[in-house]
């Protein structure tokens, strides 16, 4: 018998095409763009008047700039999971997802550079890097790997989006003449032969194959950035493997609560549906767990020794300054989301995105303290510095531009979505198709 629950071509591409703003649409893009221009203000004043509007001083150095940095990098490595690891393992229900992961990873690495430039003060010093950069420094390494995951991830979205450029092109009258012609420029010349069927699979496969070590050395170099500084907590061997592991599961989350924003709004019901949601909740419950262990690995094994050096920093978070940050982070980001997903009920679509929020926040707040506690707690004190040094509480110019970077990624993935079909049309025609052929 036919089953009728497969759809047509032409119904896919109505479907999935990019649809214009609404209401709540217009309302969040302008409440974003606000938040990005309060942030442009912001940075303006610390160009004009130095790092002095900060409350950065001689101990805490990075503080919620450099948060944002690791966390920005942390979730980016989703578009390796979902894009290439899924892919490569010919993971078919994970199509309607490549695409939401993928403009993900490429703003989340966007702004994790320019929150670096943020950070030094300096903005034109950033040439140095390239003009008399040093292979020995380990910033070095971060400035190739995150160029190299940029690129990767920028073809990784770019390739697959060639056959969709192509029926875009063909709506003219929906797009408008401004998007029809950016359509143009950036697809005309896919006819959609098998030729070029056949060479953009391959170029995928290379690239998926490529990005995946990229990532890996992303989040590892970016752990060695912290664990070659001699610091209490920092001086862990577990670095690596706990960074990616953390990255795994922030990125899980966030592509978990995209999936819910796009299915809701833009009516995608029949094309990101609760199966989705169900097999995304195992994997963050079992990426869940992993972080969970790496954590008891990082904080309890020093707290069991507490070596003098160590103490004061693991006081300050298991039950001093920290602690309220640090068990939120543990419990509201971790342990929650475990006990719920472990439910089929929780891996409904709106427990997920309760959790999926869950995670990012809690994730947000494990960078900063990761960041800010260590760096209070130096090996060598700092003599007859002011009391306000031994503590750090983020300026409102850093928390205009932390917010204005985040609001920045979001918006660049709100206007994706505007400009792009965030589901592959394309990949979709053909996967219904295979299954009609094949009932």
């Amino acid at each position: 018998m036919k089953n009728t629950n497969v759809l047509t071509s032409e119904q896919i591409t109505q479907d999935l095409l990019p649809q214009k703003f609404g209401k709540s649409g217009m309302i969040w893009t302008g409440i974003l763009i606000v938040i990005s221009l309060v942030g442009a203000f912001a940075y303006f004043l610390q160009l004009r008047d130095g790092l002095q509007v900060t409350n950065m001083r001689d101990y805490v150095s990075w503080g919620i700039y450099i948060s944002n940095f690791v966390f920005f990098v942390a979730i980016s490595l989703v578009g390796s999971l979902i894009t290439a690891i899924f892919r490569l393992a010919n993971v078919k229900w994970a199509t309607p997802l490549t695409r939401i992961a993928e403009i993900i990873a490429v703003s989340a690495i966007v702004f994790a550079s320019l929150i670096i430039i943020v950070d030094m003060g300096r903005p034109e010093r950033v040439l140095n890097l390239f003009l008399h950069g040093r292979i020995q420094s380990p910033i070095m390494w971060d400035v190739i790997v995150i160029s190299t995951y940029f690129v990767i991830s920028l073809l990784l979205l770019y390739f697959p989006l060639l056959p969709d450029l192509k029926i875009l092109i063909k709506f003219k009258e929906k797009s408008g003449n401004a998007l029809h012609k950016l359509y143009k420029f950036q697809g005309s010349f896919w006819k959609g032969t098998s030729e070029q069927f056949k060479i953009s699979e391959k170029a995928i496969t290379i690239l998926c194959i490529a990005i995946i070590p990229v990532a890996f050395s992303i989040h590892t170099v970016t752990s060695w950035l912290f664990a070659t500084t001699y610091r209490p907590g920092w001086d862990s061997t577990n670095f690596g493997a706990y960074f990616i592991s953390g990255a795994f599961l922030v990125g899980s989350g966030g592509v978990v609560v995209a999936m819910y924003v796009f299915r809701k709004f833009y009516h995608l019901e029949k094309y990101i549906q609760e199966m989705h949601f169900d097999k995304m909740g195992r994997i963050v419950v079992m990426l869940a767990l992993l972080y969970l262990y790496f954590n008891i690995n990082e904080y309890m094994v020093p707290a069991f020794k507490m070596k003098k050096s160590e103490e004061a920093h693991i006081i300050g978070l298991l039950s001093g300054e920290f602690s309220m940050m640090f068990w939120f982070a543990i419990i509201v980001g971790m342990i929650i989301p475990i006990i719920v997903l472990l439910f089929k009920r929780g891996r409904k679509p709106l427990p997920m995105f309760v959790v999926g929020i869950m995670i990012v926040v809690g994730a947000w707040f494990k960078r900063y303290l990761i960041v800010t506690p260590t760096l209070l707690h130096p090996f060598l004190p700092i003599q007859d510095v002011p009391a306000s040094y031994h503590h750090y509480y983020p300026s409102w110019q850093e928390w205009a531009i932390a917010m204005g970077s985040l609001s920045g990624a979001l918006l660049v993935i709100t206007f994706f979505a505007r400009i792009y079909p965030i589901i592959p049309i394309q990949e979709t025609i053909t996967e219904q198709n295979e299954k009609h052929e094949n009932e």
